[in-house]
This record gives structure tokens, C-alpha cells and sequence, in this order.
């Protein structure tokens, strides 16, 4: 499930033996998992900071706990510890913590919030803006509400047709168009204001 190196087994165990704590042992888990922005978080645990629901992983005189909600996410991760010549560099390895793109056999629905939140919102946020899925429609319409900059945006039309459009009907098979459910007249920071756009 998790492959832990013996050098970063090591690494662990000497830090741990410096802490002199009975019991002390490593939680890893998973944070944002199944997002553009996922990451791991790796700490200390001493027994009363566990959950109860963690799985245990046992190493060479310590613990690896493994957060009990990230397993999915974390399964075939790889740690390992790499000396190097102006000291040590730990390095972990998950290749699904942001998740797994959902089967051509899929419904539409998982598939268009698959590229929405792995593609779309990760080019929008350089702009402060996001789209969220409010529908999808039985004809494969799908409807979105802007955010952020983009609430409000005098470029919305334009990133919805040349952007978003496109690439939802290019990378999902039977999205047959996109729509805009957002009110922008009530956006509060739009990235460009509407009365700007040429």
C-alpha cells in the first residue's frame, strides 16, 4: 500500500529517538485530496492525537499512521529519504491524491466536474476566479455560475465561449453546450469590470 524506504525509515526513527516520547510515532494524511491543490501532511503523533480510525503501518521502531479518509488517496505512495551533500531531502510520492479521472463510462456529471475542478478552475484561479457546476442539463447543457474575479468579469463571455466551452465539448464526449447561470451585475471584485471590457 505504502512503500517506505529504509534510509527515510531511518530519517523518522532518528528523529524520533531525539524526541525521547513513548509511544511517538508519524500520522500521514492527505489534504485537498481529489483537487488540483492536494498535498500530504506528515507530523508527529504521540497515541492520544489519533483518531481511532487511522491504519497502522509498522516500520523498523516506529508507527506510520495513515489518516483512515486518505487511504484511497495515498495508496502506492512512496517515501523516501535522499542524502545529499548539503544535507537530507524527504520525498513522498502519490500519484493518486488528486484523484483519478473518472471512466468513459462515467456519467456526464462526474466527467464535466472532473475537468472542471482539474482543468477549468486551476486557469481561473491565476484570475481570482472559479466556475461551479449548477446543472447538467439531460441534453448535455451544462449550466455554470461564476466566482470570484470572474463574477462580474467583462471577459466572462468571453472565457465561457473561447474558454471553457471548448474545452468542455473537446474533452467530454456529449456535453453539447455551456451556459451561464451568473448574475454579474452583483459581482464585488470582478478581474476586469464589465464597463473596461473593449
Amino acid at each position: 500500500m505504502i512503500n517506505i524506504s529504509e534510509s527515510a525509515q531511518s530519517h523518522f526513527r532518528k528523529l524520533i529517538e531525539r524526541e525521547g516520547l513513548p509511544g511517538l510515532g508519524v500520522r500521514l494524511a492527505a489534504v485537498n485530496s481529489g483537487t488540483p491543490r492536494a498535498d500530504v501532511r506528515l507530523e508527529f503523533a504521540e497515541p492520544g492525537d489519533l483518531q481511532g480510525d487511522e491504519w497502522a503501518i509498522d516500520c523498523d521502531g516506529f508507527t506510520l499512521w495513515l489518516d483512515a479518509s486518505s487511504v484511497k488517496y495515498l495508496d502506492g505512495a512512496e517515501i523516501d529519504y535522499e542524502t545529499k551533500a548539503t544535507g537530507g531531502q524527504l520525498q513522498i510520492r502519490a500519484p493518486k491524491i488528486k484523484g483519478e479521472a473518472p471512466a468513459d463510462s462515467a456519467s456526464l456529471v462526474e466527467r464535466v466536474h472532473w475537468i472542471v475542478e482539474q482543468e477549468i478552475n486551476p486557469q481561473l484561479a491565476s484570475h481570482r476566479g472559479n466556475v461551479a457546476v449548477q446543472e447538467v442539463t439531460a441534453d448535455g447543457v451544462v449550466i455554470l455560475r461564476f466566482g470570484g474575479g470572474c463574477h462580474g468579469c467583462g471577459m466572462a463571455d468571453v472565457t465561457l465561449k473561447q474558454g471553457i466551452e471548448k474545452t468542455l465539448m473537446s474533452k467530454v464526449p456529449g456535453v453539447t453546450a455551456v451556459r451561464d447561470a451568473t448574475d454579474h451585475e452583483t459581482g464585488e471584485a470582478p478581474y476586469i469590470r464589465r464597463d473596461n471590457a473593449a
